[in-house]
């Protein structure tokens, strides 16, 4: 897959998001300091949410836990104070892409595919409460836009429906626990694997644990796509600064993650150049015991197994034993097939 012409697969380095969500508190401004922070971090892209409080919550809804213990009183006074219009996300996007990186947008109703199509993002998220929702995925699908797709609160019936919607267009799964701050022993870095048996495409790992490692394991473990919240001062008031990390963490947190790629490799099983040395000196041939005429008729007294790996390995010596040597060969030679008729 590719989003914005970078190739998103296990070849090549991880693809690190900066969820910026609702740390610009409503305000242009301080967005636009994060996207400047995320770009200095090293991060591919960042993401911004597109909601309207009025569309998206019924007169019944309800605070999440974290939400709560942040202070926050009304899930409708919340949304409300930190919508930002599409209109003001334009020139975040153009921001972003003049420091190189791509633009990303979680949209949560139908109604603003359209608007925020207009605004020239990169690509699409589908956010984990919205894995149900096919009247927006359909909505999102039709943008022709690469889709990334969270699976937080997820049951394996609901993500393997899901993918089945969105078929052979361009999508990441991201495995995520949705938890706010998610403690390392709920982390489940593990449960990518699960995912590996839903969908063919690259997979990547939205993380909500409050530490700069947590991206490095999951893409030791083969995630393609890290996503992690960015903000500008976790003491800060709001719904989502204590669960995201500051701009100098981002910047470590990208950095180990690529130290993790560079030392995951290919996830192939190979001799490395820098494996040669050691396995010829410290591998063992089949070796003489003693002086050996020419024309001797090979038994297993005449063979011992010695260092170092440069003649005929020990994993055919049944098939040595037996065989005549063409010439006369030194004690404690590693045999050759030069040596033998």
């Amino acid at each position: 897959m590719k989003i914005g012409g970078r190739i998103i697969d296990l070849a090549h380095p991880p693809y690190i998001i900066a969820e910026l969500g609702v740390n610009h508190d409503g305000a242009p401004a301080r967005a636009s300091r994060l996207v400047d922070a995320a770009a200095a971090a090293g991060c591919d892209a960042i993401k911004l949410q597109l909601f309207e409080a009025e569309r998206l919550l019924g007169t019944t809804a309800e605070l999440a836990g974290y939400q709560t213990r942040a202070g926050v009183a009304s899930p409708h006074q919340m949304l409300r104070d930190l919508e930002m219009p599409v209109a003001a996300m334009r020139p975040l996007v153009a921001h972003a892409h003049d420091l190189g990186m791509h633009a990303i947008v979680t949209v949560f109703n139908v109604e603003l595919v359209t608007p925020a199509e207009r605004e020239g993002f990169d690509a699409y998220k589908v956010a984990s409460p919205d894995i149900i929702n096919r009247p927006l995925i359909a909505a999102l699908q039709a943008t022709g836009a690469p889709l990334l797709v969270s699976t937080g609160a997820a049951s394996t019936d609901e993500i393997a429906r899901a993918v089945g919607w969105l078929g052979h267009h361009p999508h990441v799964l991201l495995h995520c626990v949705s938890s706010y701050p998610t403690p390392d022993d709920d982390a489940a870095i593990g449960g990518r694997m699960a995912l590996l048996a839903l969908s063919a495409h690259a997979l990547g790992y939205s993380d909500h644990t409050v530490s700069v490692d947590t991206g490095a394991l999951a893409v030791a473990g083969g995630a393609c796509v890290l996503e992690k919240h960015l903000t500008l001062d976790r003491d800060a008031s709001g719904p989502d600064h204590a669960v995201s990390i500051e701009p100098a963490a981002m910047g470590e947190y990208v950095r180990l993650a690529h130290r993790a790629w560079r030392m995951r490799g290919p996830i192939a099983k190979r001799i490395a150049g820098i494996e040669e040395d050691v396995r010829t000196s410290s591998r063992q041939s089949i070796t003489t015991k003693r002086a050996l005429p020419a024309g001797r008729v090979l038994d297993a007294d005449d063979l011992t197994i010695k260092r170092p790996g440069t003649g005929l390995s020990p994993a055919c010596l049944t098939e040595v034993i037996g065989r005549t040597l063409r010439c006369a060969v030194p004690a404690d030679v590693p045999l050759s097939e030069e040596h033998l008729a």
